[in-house]
This record gives structure tokens, C-alpha cells and sequence, in this order.
């Protein structure tokens, strides 16, 4: 076999491989009904580009919705993101309890994952970006989660949904589902590691809190309050802020205006 043959093969062998990890990733747990299902967010990108993924994925959690729900409610709002931390946390550690500080969800919450832009207490949420240059392509992502009682536990479903336009859209098609892929399961099985191994508590022995207020996360996170965590100025929690202000989703506070 010639060195040009040995290449296509490997790099079709390859190609293969990655698709394979692609479709398994991005549905990763979830059942046909659930990757079927209408989910908050879905139509969050009506009349967007044609360059489009959906990826849903899904658990089960040997507790009920009550004990699990408060875990997602912090993730992502000063608590970290429960996946590998030194990849999306700034090397910090994502809190292993609930965080005493960190407020009920609210709409309007910005942090870097978009602004809160669907909340039903207890059952669901969804972040929103709604436009971000990300590889030379202006890419949207809806983020949602609902969680719904599953016998004596509970039974958690994520669905991150995106769409690119611009030159690089082909390239945030092929490699944002694969980074996704890993990222997303490492949270799925974060949620519910702390959630089956911790309950409810609401202090950490091996990590107490310190009353920092970027502690557990590095990237900023701005409430709809006003108030801050994570560390100022990282990620676009400013950007996802004044376009929860532009859209209504939260009041302005004295001397805040909206973006553009």
C-alpha cells in the first residue's frame, strides 16, 4: 500500500472515529422521547441560519428533584460548572455544597453561559447567548434544562442548541460538538456525583467558605440584582447583561444603561 493510500485510510479511519464520538456525545443518555421532546429555548433560534446543532443528553439521579434542583441552580452562578475545572473554572474547584451566598435564580442572571432567560422553579431553566463572535462566526446558543421526577428519584435533561452564521460556521459545526461532547457529560455526572454523594448540605469541610466571592468560579457571573461574583471582567457576563437589559428581562439599576 503506497504512503497516500496508508493516509486516506487513516484519515477516513479517523474521520469515522470522530463521527461516531460526535453522535454519541451529543445525545449522551437521552432516550428518543427526550432528544424528540419540545424543550424551553427550542424556538429561541426561529428564522436563524441554517448552520444549526442541537445536542440533548440526560440522566437519572438516585434523589428526588428537591435535593438535585439546587445544584443546577447554582451551576454556572458562582458555584462553577462541575466539569473540568481546569479547563472551564480557572483551575478553581467547583463547590461540593451549596454556596451560602449565592442568590435563588432569577431571570435576568447573567454569567458565561448567556442571561437567564427561562426559569420555572424547582423543574426548568435556559440561558441564552443571543450573538457572540466565537472562530470568525456569529454564533447563538440556547441552554436549557428540565428535571422531572423519575420513581423515588429524579430524571435530568440538558439540550444546548446553536447556530453560527459567517465565514466560520462550518468550523464551529464541526468542532463545537466534539468539546461540547466532553465538557457536557463531565457536568451531567458532576450534578449528579453531588447531588447522590452530598444532598443538601450547605458547607464543605475540605473546602469551608472563605466569603470570596470568586472561590468556586472563575468567570464573572452578574445577578439580576446587580450584585457580582466569579472574577470581574471575565467571559461576557457584562455583554449578557445588557442584553438581558435591552430585552426587558431585568431592571436597570441607577446609572446602568442598556448596550448599543
Amino acid at each position: 500500500m503506497t504512503i497516500i493510500a496508508l493516509l486516506l485510510a487513516g484519515t477516513t479511519a479517523a474521520m469515522i472515529c470522530v463521527a461516531a464520538f460526535v453522535r454519541w456525545g451529543t445525545r449522551w443518555g437521552a432516550t428518543a422521547a427526550e432528544r424528540s421532546a419540545p424543550m424551553a429555548g427550542d424556538d429561541w433560534l426561529e428564522g436563524g441560519p441554517a448552520a444549526r446543532v442541537a445536542m440533548t443528553r440526560g440522566l437519572s439521579i438516585n434523589r428526588t428533584p428537591e435535593i438535585v434542583w439546587p445544584w443546577i441552580a447554582q451551576l454556572g452562578r458562582g458555584a462553577g460548572f462541575y466539569s473540568i475545572d481546569w479547563l472551564d473554572n480557572g483551575r478553581r474547584s467547583s463547590a461540593r455544597h451549596l454556596v451560602s451566598w449565592i442568590p435563588a435564580a432569577r431571570l435576568g442572571d447573567a454569567s458565561a453561559i448567556g442571561y437567564l432567560r427561562h426559569l420555572q422553579p424547582g423543574r426548568e431553566l435556559a440561558w441564552w447567548v443571543p450573538g457572540e463572535r466565537f472562530l470568525g462566526a456569529t454564533t447563538r446558543m440556547a441552554v436549557s434544562a428540565a428535571l422531572r421526577p423519575d420513581g423515588q428519584g429524579a430524571r435530568l435533561v440538558i439540550r444546548i442548541s446553536g447556530d453560527a452564521a459567517g465565514p466560520g460556521s462550518w468550523l464551529v459545526g464541526l468542532l463545537f460538538p466534539v468539546v461540547d461532547s466532553i465538557m457536557a457529560r463531565r457536568q451531567l455526572l458532576g450534578i449528579r456525583e453531588r447531588a447522590e454523594r452530598h444532598g443538601a448540605r450547605t458547607a464543605d469541610p475540605e473546602a469551608p467558605e472563605t466569603g470570596a466571592r470568586d472561590q468556586y468560579q472563575f468567570f464573572e457571573v452578574i445577578y439580576a440584582s446587580g450584585e457580582r461574583a466569579g472574577v470581574a471582567g471575565k467571559e461576557a457576563a457584562a455583554l449578557w447583561r445588557a442584553a438581558a437589559l435591552e430585552a426587558g428581562a431585568v431592571e436597570a439599576r441607577s446609572g446602568e444603561v442598556m448596550h448599543g
